[in-house]
């Protein structure tokens, strides 16, 4: 994807504005019946078959497919060379941390250049969040519908949420490797 340079403000504002478009769905969900509505219409026949054919691997199925949609748009939607040289610094950093390790002042020095990465590179990833944001937030209220008419449990003791939180957590991590993703 191409990354717009909008100027930080600009950016900050248009993902504050995303992120409050989403939470206004969200809470118009059980508010306005029609938005449910809509949304219903839409999810319980595609994904709703997929858990009535079989409620753990269509979740897990689910899951994987979310997992790949975030990895590519966040291979795609971010800075992956810029990622990575930051991801390779911090290493280093990390590597002269445990040199100097008797060396309070050098170590404070690598600590504040890790942190200012860290800022960075959270800047640089939020871009992608934009992307997802409004599609998560629908399904997990989805999620909550579907799943609160059920009283199941994953692998005999997991929520649905917690289920999809690790599973994604597998996902991800194989398909960033896979996929190279900074």
């Amino acid at each position: 994807m191409y990354d717009i340079d909008w100027g930080d403000g600009m950016k900050k504002r248009w993902i504050f504005l995303v992120f409050l478009v989403a939470m206004g769905i969200a809470y118009s969900w059980t508010k306005i019946p029609s938005v449910a509505l809509f949304f219903h219409s839409i999810f319980d026949p595609t994904l709703g078959a997929i858990l009535n054919w079989n409620v753990f691997w269509g979740m897990a199925f689910i899951t994987f497919v979310l997992s790949i949609i975030t990895t590519l748009v966040q291979k795609y939607g971010t800075d992956q060379k810029t990622l990575s040289e930051m991801k390779k610094r911090q290493k280093e950093i990390q590597k002269e941390m445990k040199e100097y390790r008797d060396h309070p002042q050098k170590i404070l020095e690598l600590n504040k250049e890790s942190m200012g990465f860290m800022g960075e590179m959270m800047k640089i990833s939020m871009g992608s969040v934009v992307y997802t944001i409004v599609p998560f937030i629908l399904l997990f209220r989805w999620f909550v519908d579907y799943f609160s008419i059920l009283d199941i449990k994953f692998l005999g003791f997991l929520s649905w949420f917690w289920f999809y939180i690790l599973t994604s957590l597998v996902f991800s991590s194989i398909l960033r490797k896979i996929l190279k993703v900074a």
